[in-house]
């Protein structure tokens, strides 16, 4: 799938809602990173400007993933969470649409400028030829804190996963 996405080929079948999320861990660990930007469209045809972040196998200490989301009954907030006691969050080939990562990070083998076209940390990520991409063998990040378009993994592992949804909850951060 995250080659497929990558590619192309599913955005044109994938609009995105409209509303952006919350997205945080305590910890990231991947044998992979690679990045390019690109754009998102929603159902209105409306583009937003993403980092599109393919991880490779990830270890995610804890998760969790809000949205707010305007109803007939108010303002109501979607929350994901997962691991923390119950143990870690994995995924492998995780394709995040980003606007924005912060944490502190560490890099192995960084390539910062290559080519989005000739990216291969992440098995299938790969922009367009002649793009901006940048790419490391393998990341970590503590204290990730992001607001991203979607999310989509190959293989999630969610232990102890909790949804919650009420009026005016508690986001992430």
């Amino acid at each position: 799938m995250a080659s497929v996405m990558a590619q192309g080929a599913l955005a044109a079948s994938f609009a995105v809602s409209g509303t952006s999320f919350q997205v945080s861990s305590g910890n990231l660990k991947s044998q992979g990173l690679s990045s390019y930007v690109q754009t998102d469209r929603d159902v209105d045809g409306k583009g937003h400007p993403v980092a599109l972040l393919g991880i490779g196998n990830a270890t995610l200490s804890d998760i969790c993933q809000a949205a707010e989301v305007k109803t007939p009954v108010g303002t109501v907030v979607f929350k994901l969470t997962a691991g923390g006691d119950a143990g870690q969050v994995t995924a492998s080939n995780l394709v995040i649409d980003g606007e924005d990562l912060v944490g502190d990070a560490r890099f192995g083998t960084a390539e910062i400028g290559r080519d989005a076209s000739t990216l291969d940390a992440v098995n299938g990520v790969r922009g367009e030829r002649g793009k901006f991409g940048l790419q490391a063998r393998g990341i970590e990040v503590a204290g990730v804190r992001s607001h991203a378009w979607s999310a989509t993994g190959g293989n999630f592992r969610l232990r102890g996963m909790k949804v919650d949804v009420s009026i005016g909850g508690k986001k992430c951060f």
